[in-house]
């Protein structure tokens, strides 16, 4: 493992004599045995470490500049009541997107003054418990979210603390499914339009409404700062705007996140302790261009903290090898889940690491495909991976990076049960969310009668 980057496989992750994997001083075949495959491990250190360092980094490079920025974890990425308990424990708030995002928030005793409400559609009655609670901040999607919060928030006797969601038109990411600040999309209110000014008057004027300031999300698997740079200016020119309409400092801006991560050897990542300095630097410059008070700044890094810290451990089945057109030929290693533990490679086309766990191997590489057992030929996991031409049924196979949307976008396709999430620390595991059971299945189906 010396010879694959830091940011691929867990920060405790290593190979014992036989060559076996261990992440948090845990043997994988003993993990697999106690808890069964497919099985998410996530390294609790790992992703704890994470978390701090981008809460300590934009702390410090924002306070520098007599600022303050605070780090929200995405909840949608992994989430738990005990990761929830983690993010707290760590300085971190959280932002989910959902009711049962939030009921999760918190039951893992997240204070709701620190919780960020996202959604483009959010229903009643998120809203409604969203307020009952009193959650740091509601993001506002549309002019309807505008007038349906303010109702509801009179009905209640509350006040909603809110703030615009802005599509910038800056275009950063990966695949376009992931890129959220273009103009043909249904996130947010766009700048170029005026339909962002326009949202913020409304909000200003709208009774039962706390306008703290404006949100941006421009997308995922960003690695260029520059992005981050722009986005920061075009909001903070949003901001002076309002103000020098109204007469109102907005006080906060939330400059979102989706920070890269290294899903293969090679692959760049953008690393928090020099994204945290130049992102600074760049809101820095652009305070000093358009004016008037420094607001306070938040981020969300999404995957960034979660996705490194966690493998994913199947067991191997069917093994077999098929000619190629242009000559030679390809390993299938067909594994005990597939898209509906990890959609992301059929979905965005995303690529992983793939590696042999439970032993060594001298035999030579080959081209092998990844793939899982649903009725779909685009059921795969990982495209092209070398792998030992000795894998055979029974072997266990890691995937690296799989810390974040494993779990949380999984499904029953095919009526397959939902594997377990395992947290593992100083050679202890700990269960954060149990394997599915038929009887789970079952109970949700409604009998003949």
């Amino acid at each position: 493992m010396a010879e694959q980057p830091a940011a691929v496989w867990p920060a405790t992750l290593s190979r014992g004599a036989d060559g076996a994997m261990s992440v948090g001083g845990i043997d994988v075949r003993d993990l697999a045995r106690e808890h069964g495959t497919p099985l998410y491990v996530v390294d609790e250190q790992d992703l704890r470490s994470r978390a701090r360092a981008f809460a300590t980094h934009f702390g410090e490079a924002f306070a520098e500049l007599g600022a303050t920025c605070d780090v929200y974890y995405a909840s949608k990425a992994l989430l738990s009541s005990r990761i929830a308990a983690w993010m707290r424990a760590d300085g971190l708030g959280i932002d989910v997107a959902s009711g049962g995002e939030l009921e999760l928030a918190l039951r893992g005793g997240m204070p709701a003054s620190r919780i960020t409400l996202h959604g483009n559609n959010k229903s009643d009655a998120e809203l409604t418990r969203a307020l009952e609670v009193g959650v740091g901040h509601i993001v506002v999607d549309s002019m309807t979210e505008i007038e349906v919060l303010s109702a509801l928030a009179g009905g209640l006797g509350r006040v909603a603390p809110i703030l615009v969601r802005v599509t910038t038109g800056v275009h950063a990411g990966g695949h376009e499914y992931i890129a959220t600040s273009h103009e043909d999309q249904k996130f947010g209110l766009s700048l170029a339009s005026g339909a962002a000014l326009g949202a913020l008057r409304a909000a200003h004027a709208a009774p039962g409404l706390e306008l703290r300031g404006i949100h941006t999300h421009i997308g995922s698997q960003i690695l260029s700062v520059d992005a981050f740079r722009e986005s920061a200016e075009r909001m903070l020119g949003l901001r002076a705007s309002f103000a020098a309409e109204t007469g109102v400092d907005l006080p906060e801006v939330d400059l979102g996140g989706g920070y890269a991560i290294a899903y293969t050897p090679g692959a760049e990542a953008l690393d928090p302790a020099v994204a945290a300095r130049e992102i600074a630097g760049a809101v820095a410059a652009a305070v000093d261009s358009v004016g008037g008070s420094w607001p306070a700044f938040s981020i969300e890094p999404g995957r960034a903290i979660a996705g490194p810290a966690g493998i994913t451990l199947y067991s191997v089945g069917v093994v077999k090898h098929v000619g190629l057109e242009e000559g030679g030929e390809r390993q299938y290693v067909a594994v005990d889940g597939g898209m509906s533990d990890n959609p992301r490679t059929i979905m965005y086309g995303a690529e992983y690491q793939a590696e042999l766990a439970g032993r060594v191997s001298d035999a030579a590489p080959a081209l092998s495909r990844v793939v899982g057992k649903h009725c779909e030929s685009g059921d795969i996991v990982v495209r092209d991976v070398d792998l030992p031409a000795d894998i055979a049924r029974g072997d266990l196979l890691a995937i690296a990076a799989t810390g974040a949307y494993g779990r949380s976008m999984a499904s029953n396709y095919n009526a397959i049960l939902r594997p377990a999430v395992v947290a593992v620390r100083d050679g202890q595991a700990s269960t954060l969310i149990r394997r599915e059971t038929l009887d789970d299945l079952l109970n949700l189906d409604v009998a003949p009668d």
